[in-house]
């Protein structure tokens, strides 16, 4: 009995040591940031389109630069940017790591045609019509 009784404290007593937990973790874990981004319009209400807009100015002259993603029709994400300064209008796509600015040429019905070589982009509304050459891709805005 004695000798039950000295085996099961033994092994309570390294049970106890063997399992002692560490306060500050695992270091190998990244940790996630919970903080929630709220993007709102110029008029201070939460805008359901993701953008990012900038406003600077350089002496008096304005410049802005407003980002969207849009989604293609077969799924793809496209980052756009309009920038407008006072000097041009252009607008930047991005996709697979490769970037196309075309400059703003002509503004007509609400639409604004940039181009640039033998690529158009058309943007009315949430929507950007893309043609290069003979190829035709439908953008739209992306909700969040």
């Amino acid at each position: 009995m004695r000798k039950s009784l000295l085996i099961a404290a033994s092994a309570v007593a390294l049970l106890f040591t063997s399992c002692k937990k560490s306060e500050s973790g695992n270091k190998s874990v990244i940790k996630t940031d919970s903080s929630e981004t709220v993007i709102t319009d110029n008029n201070g209400k939460i805008d359901s389109v993701t953008q990012s807009s900038s406003t600077t100015e350089v002496n008096g002259q304005k410049t802005e630069k407003t980002d969207f993603v849009y989604k293609a029709t077969d799924g793809t994400l496209v980052k756009v940017v309009f920038k407008n300064d006072p000097k041009e209008s252009n607008v930047a796509i991005t996709s697979n790591k490769k970037t196309f600015t075309l400059p703003k040429t002509d503004t007509k019905d609400g639409e604004a045609i940039y181009k640039k070589d033998d690529m158009t982009a058309r943007v009315k509304g949430d929507s950007l019509h893309l043609e290069q050459g003979k190829n035709v891709i439908e953008l739209k805005r992306t909700k969040i």
